[in-house]
């Protein structure tokens, strides 16, 4: 028992150095590959883009339809987690609570798919980048790592496919379609929805202006 129990520890040790020199490492170096674009059966286009080089529209409009309270969580929503578990107790369409920081250290660092293996993963590493990251860079690299559409991944890419511009240049109603689109970006139509998402899409453009004005983006841009 006594060698299982140092193997475990040698295991577990590992794992949290390697972790550490990972996000460390990504809070300085574009993330340049993640499991996602590995498993994706398309052919991948990305483009990394600084921040600055991003349109704050669309840095309001993510925040409006995934994380309202981005800037005043530490990274785990518990009132958001509490709804989504009530919720999809009772059956019918599965409702995530995920932030963005979630979202950011499950893409970057995991594999699609839940399973509550995953999900301990996700949390520490969740708790590293915002312990180690800060929410300007967990922004930064969401934007960048974020499936925008069929092989396409960051805002500048998903920009060029659909409204052949720069990602520094959106509308606020470009900004609030790509949002709108981010849960399911290979089922949702950007450049020209229809229905539920088109009334959707113009939603998140009209809170664009709460964000911006409640100063919901204050820890991405202070």
């Amino acid at each position: 028992m006594f060698w299982i129990a140092r193997l475990l520890a040698k295991i577990i040790l590992g794992f949290v150095a390697i972790s550490l020199l990972l996000v460390v490492l990504y809070r300085f170096v574009p993330v340049p590959f993640t499991a996602t674009m590995a498993m994706d059966e398309h052919a991948v286009t990305k483009d990394w883009e600084s921040l600055a080089n991003i349109d704050r529209d669309l840095v309001r409009a993510v925040i409006a339809a995934e994380d309202g309270k981005f800037c005043t969580h530490g990274g785990f929503d518990a009132d958001a987690i509490a709804k989504a578990a009530a919720s999809n107790a009772q059956g019918g369409r599965i409702r995530g609570g995920s932030t963005i920081s979630q979202q950011t250290a499950k893409n970057v660092f995991l594999w699609q798919g839940g399973g509550y293996v995953r999900k301990g993963f996700e949390a520490w590493f969740t708790f590293l980048i915002e312990k180690i990251w800060g929410k300007r860079r967990i922004m930064e690299v969401y934007l960048n790592v974020a499936e925008t559409g069929i092989g396409t991944y960051g805002a500048e890419a998903g920009a060029r496919r659909y409204f052949n511009k720069s990602a520094a240049s959106l509308s606020e109603v470009e900004a609030a379609r790509m949002a709108a689109a981010l849960p399911l970006p290979k089922r949702r139509a950007v450049s020209n929805p229809s229905g539920w998402l088109r009334r959707h899409g113009n939603t998140l453009a009209a809170r664009i202006g709460v964000v911006r004005r409640d100063g919901l983006d204050s820890c991405v841009y202070d």
